[in-house]
């Protein structure tokens, strides 16, 4: 897996960002097991619980085309910043594994790297369940 490429192709992602009240265009790329890549933008709605943040499109694109073994998510929003997944996306990740990669990367390309399980202590996904 190339980091800097799965970052670029986040960064590509934002682009299509519809983020007409936050003005926070965000974009996320996913890496399967089959080193697939999918990629997601958030896309705003004025009722704003309709949002859906950049990891999830990913994410849902990689389901939508039979893919459920993630290896990495890399997430950009801005210059400045780090770009850390909200909990909603944190669990939504978790989900499809506790050792999923998360790059969390800034515009320039600069990054760090860690795991699901270290941004979500304790969390839970369907092995639970089952």
């Amino acid at each position: 897996m190339n980091i800097n490429n799965l970052i670029n192709e986040a960064i590509n992602a934002r682009e299509n960002a519809y983020a007409p009240y936050s003005k926070f265009k965000v974009g996320a790329a996913v890496i399967t097991q089959n080193d697939n890549v999918y990629t997601g933008c958030n896309v705003e709605n004025a009722s704003y619980g309709g949002t859906i943040c950049a990891e999830r499109v990913a994410i849902c694109n990689a389901v939508s085309s039979g893919e459920r073994s993630i290896k990495a998510i890399a997430i950009v929003y801005d210059e400045n910043n780090f770009a850390v997944p909200c909990g909603i996306c944190r669990q939504f990740i978790y989900e499809f594994g506790a050792e999923i990669d998360v790059i969390m990367a800034k515009m320039n390309g600069e990054y760090k790297i860690k795991k699901i399980s270290e941004l979500l202590p304790d969390g839970f996904n369907g092995d639970l369940i089952n």
